[in-house]
């Protein structure tokens, strides 16, 4: 499938990765914070965090506390912390076996439109899957996010400042896909959730699955070089 639209001539062709390994996520929110003022003052270039959290629930622009349906009690003895953030969407579970990318991109350089940038997104997991794993996967004309069949793999939430985006997108890896019942996942009752370790039969390497989302988002936002480390955004 071809993209909609080209990435236009004379953006930005580095991608900075941080890869700052597993972060509370009051943490993370904090380096999207610096990396996105840095972004708006030109001081960096177009960036990917790619990181993982403890377990916590967001709760976007449009989520409820209705949508936390586990006892109290329950989260607290998982260790689950709970924030309100400013990203579309509603309530979406992060936690260990999850990949989570925050693209810190200027997005009229990049993509131009909101629309084009999340397809975009959505494309770096159809084309991993179905070149990599032999899966199919797709889009839903209602709810955004990759999925197979009927259960999400990947879900979707950004917000954007100053044409700059931030929040980004959760790649269920190895997740426990218990702790969605903790939720009503993006408000949708009616549909699962799934994860590549449970579409392969058995746990996958980290590490390889994160080289990975690396590469496909280069390839499919058109970036030639990266720079950074694992070590970097401290």
């Amino acid at each position: 499938m071809s993209l909609p639209g080209s990435v236009p001539t004379g953006t930005p062709t580095t991608l900075q990765v941080l890869k700052p390994g597993r972060l509370p996520y009051d943490q993370g929110l904090a380096l999207q914070e610096k990396l996105i003022q840095e972004r708006i003052d030109e001081r960096i270039t177009d960036t990917l965090v790619l990181l993982e959290h403890p377990p916590v629930i967001t709760l976007g622009r449009s989520g409820s506390e209705a949508d936390i349906v586990a006892e109290l009690a329950t989260l607290e003895r998982n260790g689950v912390t709970v924030h309100r953030i400013g990203r579309g969407g509603e309530a979406t579970y992060h936690g260990p076996g999850q990949l989570v990318g925050y693209p810190i991109i200027h997005l009229y350089e990049r993509a131009r439109d909101i629309r084009r940038f999340v397809f975009r997104l959505e494309e770096v997991f159809v084309r991993l899957l179905a070149e990599e794993y032999g899966i199919e996967a797709g889009r839903d004309a209602e709810h955004r996010g990759v999925w197979v069949e009927n259960e999400k793999v990947t879900a979707i939430g950004i917000a954007i400042r100053n044409r700059v985006t931030m929040h980004g997108f959760a790649f269920n890896v190895n997740t426990n896909l218990s702790h969605f019942s903790w939720i009503v996942p993006c408000g949708i009752r009616d549909r699962g959730q799934t994860s590549l370790a449970k579409l392969l039969g058995h746990e996958l390497d980290s590490g390889v699955v994160e080289a990975l989302v690396e590469r496909y988002f280069r390839e499919v936002f058109g970036y030639s070089a990266v720079s950074g480390s694992a070590s970097s955004a401290t």
